[in-house]
């Protein structure tokens, strides 16, 4: 009786997710609330953030507002999906993002995620999130054509500025935030995002 060798198969690679699956994910669990992102077709969960986080994000999204905004300079948004890349697919939730009035109008994934890519994004650090993260996902912005990004951290009370080709600025209590190239004459104290 003859045997025939047979070639063991290959492991399967797990399916990439697309913008799509993203889109179709629960935003209710029976633990409670639940948010993700996609990290090229991999699905991250995230915990949903606390209260200085959501004060934090609030006062962002105020200032973006009244100090651009209002003045017809663009528009902002909070909490809001952005998609970055596809083919595999990478959406990150920003905290806040300004979209400059020359971008405008927003291109809309049929998902309801913004395909625009913002010329300004604000991620607040929340106790899960690491620096080393945070800075990644700061680089990550800059590579798909983000102009400025703001790294907040409620606890230390700074803001990091990142900006293509130029070290990160840190600022602090007593300096003032900006946003040159982006919002004309935004000026804003940083105490201001952290004040009780």
């Amino acid at each position: 009786m003859a045997t025939a060798l047979v070639e063991p198969l290959a492991p399967s690679s797990p399916r990439l997710l697309t913008v799509a699956d993203l889109a179709a994910m629960p935003s209710e669990l029976p633990s409670g609330s639940v948010k993700y992102e996609l990290d090229n077709g991999r699905l991250i969960l995230l915990a949903p953030p606390g209260d200085d986080h959501g004060r934090t994000q609030y006062r962002v999204g105020i200032a973006l507002f009244s100090h651009a905004e209002k003045r017809g300079l663009g528009e902002g948004r909070t909490e809001v999906g952005v998609i970055l890349r596809r083919n595999p697919d990478r959406v990150v939730g920003s905290d806040a993002v300004f979209i400059a009035k020359r971008s405008l109008p927003a291109r809309v994934s049929r998902e309801g995620y913004l395909e625009t890519i913002p010329e300004l994004v604000v991620e607040v650090r929340s106790k899960n999130d690491t620096l080393e993260d945070l800075r990644d996902k700061a680089q990550e912005y800059l590579q798909a054509g983000v102009q400025i990004v703001w790294i907040i951290e409620p606890a230390a009370k700074t803001v990091t500025v990142y900006r293509p080709n130029e070290s990160p600025l840190q600022l602090h209590d007593g300096d003032v935030l900006t946003a040159k190239g982006v919002i004309p004459r935004f000026k804003v104290p940083v105490a201001e995002l952290f004040s009780a």
